[in-house]
């Protein structure tokens, strides 16, 4: 009998210390989740003032005003030989009236073959210019040009088709670069979204209802807010 019981106790320290464990690693995982998407955050109010600031993104800062939805990629690196790919964590932010909410994180990625060599980090900002390229950044996975049109933006002051969902714009080592992202899966991140709002929350609590915000994205969305009043 007291056999019994000392076993039955061991199991339950056992099982005891096993939850401790899985509790502190879901602990850790959580404050990474939460450091990464605060860096994405302001990597991302530096990136929407480095476009409006460079002198060849002159459509990028007349048209601003006009996009429903943004995604904001800090970061989006291209690499590979002969197999590649690319990828990068961002944010997006969509409009309602004057109010900008979010962000709500996503990814971008995508794998691709042929000749090439060496790799490269870009800047990139797709500015939803429709409903439907609103409700594509708005869902929680999309392919970029099937689901919805992308146009690589002009330099300048060039025209773009009015009938284009989502117009791109990207930036290598402070100049204009013509990295696209059509093709590309965008996916929404849950992890960092609930490590950075304290809950589960889908891309529509975030963007659409305005059920949680973090006041560490005012800069953010003051930026996007500045550019987009102009």
């Amino acid at each position: 009998m007291k056999h019994a019981l000392g076993i039955k106790v061991f199991w339950m320290l056992v099982a005891s210390v096993f939850a401790l464990g899985v509790a502190q690693t879901a602990a850790a995982d959580a404050a990474k989740d939460k450091a990464e998407a605060e860096k994405v955050v302001t990597d991302a109010a530096k990136t929407i003032n480095n476009f409006a600031a460079d002198p060849n993104m002159t459509w990028f800062r007349s048209h601003v005003k006009n996009a429903k939805a943004v995604f904001v990629v800090p970061s989006l690196v291209k690499a590979g030989f002969i197999f590649g790919g690319s990828g990068g964590t961002g944010v997006v932010l969509a409009r309602d009236g004057q109010v900008w909410r979010g962000p709500s994180f996503a990814t971008a990625g995508s794998v691709s073959w042929g000749l090439q060599a060496g790799g490269s980090v870009a800047e990139v900002v797709m500015m939803a210019m429709t409903d439907k390229g609103k409700d594509a950044l708005l869902s929680n996975k999309f392919q970029a040009g099937a689901e919805a049109s992308v146009a690589a933006g002009p330099v300048g002051a060039g025209a773009q088709a009015a009938t284009t969902d989502i117009v791109q714009f990207s930036r290598s080592k402070g100049v204009f670069g013509g990295l696209s992202l059509e093709g590309s899966t965008i996916a929404v991140r849950d992890s960092l979204n609930q490590a950075y709002y304290g809950k589960a929350v889908t891309p529509v609590d975030i963007l659409v209802k305005g059920d949680v915000s973090n006041p560490q994205a005012d800069a953010l969305r003051k930026a996007v807010t500045a550019k987009a009043g102009k």
